[in-house]
């Protein structure tokens, strides 16, 4: 098996045809097709999916390929995940340029410029490049200046790997991001001090207090007790009522009655 990153052969993927686009969508015409599932069959051959012109949806995450050189002639395209696969450039979506959003993570990009070709995109709002409940990322997001680096390319963007960077909503997640910092030890001057802390409360306010006797406590207590027994009361008599009731309704006793329920 070739190691990830390596372009692998015709005979160790599979190839898109017209076929199995036909039958993954349901339509009998290739430039029908709007939206597109193929995620996790081991493509390494995007074929004849550049003939999809129509093409606006677009699932292609967990598969083998390493370019998307079809994908250039998809000028409808608004959603793309490319996740979990082994692609080092993006170059071809340069000519998507109606892209929305984009996931990419969990591939083999290693730096800035293999994200030089989206700074053309003026309408993609949305880039995921890692994402850590999956565990994919991509070599350039361990960079300490990757999220700035990405910002400054393509300052349009909205939300990056899931967090609102610019619109509203924005300042929540640069709080977090400052918090983070802030909370984070540091290797160069020392901060202040932390302040010592301190209880909630005074001394003894969780201390159990002694019972007191109390009037009104016992009469509300007499009174329950009161209440209570007339519960039983009623309770008895109802049942009794009931034992009345179906003795009356009983066969043997109303021989000539007819009733319906």
């Amino acid at each position: 098996m070739e190691p990830r990153g390596e372009k692998p052969g015709e005979a160790d993927g599979v190839r898109v045809t017209p076929q199995l686009l036909k039958a993954r969508s349901g339509e009998f015409a290739l430039e029908s097709i709007l939206l597109l599932e193929l995620r996790g069959l081991g493509l390494a051959d995007l074929g004849c999916l550049g003939d999809c012109l129509g093409l606006e949806w677009l699932d292609l995450s967990g598969n083998a390929l390493t370019q998307l050189g079809p994908l250039a002639s998809l000028r409808q395209l608004a959603v793309l995940n490319v996740a979990n696969n082994r692609l080092t450039s993006l170059e071809p979506l340069a000519a998507c340029e109606n892209l929305q959003r984009l996931n990419a993570a969990g591939n083999l990009l290693a730096g800035p410029a293999q994200l030089q070709c989206l700074a053309g995109l003026r309408g993609l709002e949305r880039l995921r490049l890692r994402d850590p409940l999956a565990r994919l990322s991509n070599p350039l997001c361990a960079s300490p200046c990757y999220w700035a680096s990405v910002r400054e390319l393509l300052p349009d963007l909205k939300v990056l790997d899931g967090e609102r960077v610019s619109g509203r909503g924005s300042d929540f997640y640069q709080l977090c991001r400052d918090l983070d910092s802030s909370l984070s030890p540091s290797s160069g001057t020392p901060g202040p001090r932390p302040v010592e802390a301190q209880p909630w409360v005074e001394p003894g306010y969780w201390e159990a207090w002694p019972p007191r006797s109390s009037s009104i406590l016992e009469e509300a207590c007499r009174q329950f007790q009161d209440t209570l027994q007339e519960c039983h009361d009623l309770d008895h008599q109802a049942w009794d009522s009931l034992a009345q009731a179906t003795r009356a309704l009983s066969p043997a006793g109303a021989a000539t009655a007819s009733f319906v329920f």
